[in-house]
């Protein structure tokens, strides 16, 4: 990828601006080159911030990462709400493997979540800026499928989020069987009617 430094204007910019400048040149570096070629040295000299700037921001180089990384793929992960939840769930989960199959967005996450096992700030931030938001949105359509009645009043919403994309994540990271938009489809549907009221 190429480090040119982005212009920057006169005086002093609003934080929130640098900010975003940030997160977008480390979203972009990140989905380029991986964790490999990723650096709090390269990230400044795309962005124009100082590393003081990112160190103060950032704990280290995975918060940072791992923060572009949601940045990046916020808006394709957005979660539908049509009221129909085995169509949302098969609406999310296909555009969640196509993000991690057809981007290199699924090896960007492999490696943060295989760095996040020896990088607390890493692993903190994943929580947080992550896997916490994203489970939290699952599980309230969950529970607002229930709570009209399209799904059984027992059901574990925290349960299903973790059979759905947790069996995603399985062949994600341990590629026996292939990651397919077909799984993910059958994967809903199984649940679904599982779980279903009758």
């Amino acid at each position: 990828m190429d480090d040119q430094r982005r212009p920057r204007g006169r005086g002093r910019r609003p934080a929130d601006e640098v900010r975003g400048e940030v997160l977008a040149a480390a979203g972009e570096l990140l989905l380029a080159e991986g964790m490999a070629g990723f650096t709090f040295e390269r990230v400044s000299a795309i962005s124009g911030a100082s590393r003081t700037t990112l160190h103060k921001w950032w704990p280290s180089r995975g918060a940072l990462a791992l923060e572009a990384y949601f940045r990046s793929v916020q808006s394709t992960l957005a979660f539908p709400d049509t009221g129909d939840i085995a169509a949302d769930l098969t609406d999310q989960l296909t555009a969640f493997v196509r993000l991690m199959t057809q981007t290199p967005a699924g090896r960007v996450i492999a490696e943060l979540i295989g760095s996040a096992q020896t990088d607390p700030e890493l692993a903190a931030a994943y929580r947080e800026h992550y896997s916490a938001p994203r489970r939290a949105l699952a599980v309230a359509a969950i529970e607002q499928a229930r709570d009209r009645g399209e799904l059984r009043h027992d059901v574990d919403a925290e349960a299903v989020v973790d059979q759905l994309w947790g069996a995603c994540y399985h062949r994600l990271l341990i590629p026996d069987q292939p990651l397919t938009e077909d799984l993910a489809r059958t994967l809903v549907a199984q649940v679904v009617r599982g779980v279903a009221r009758r």
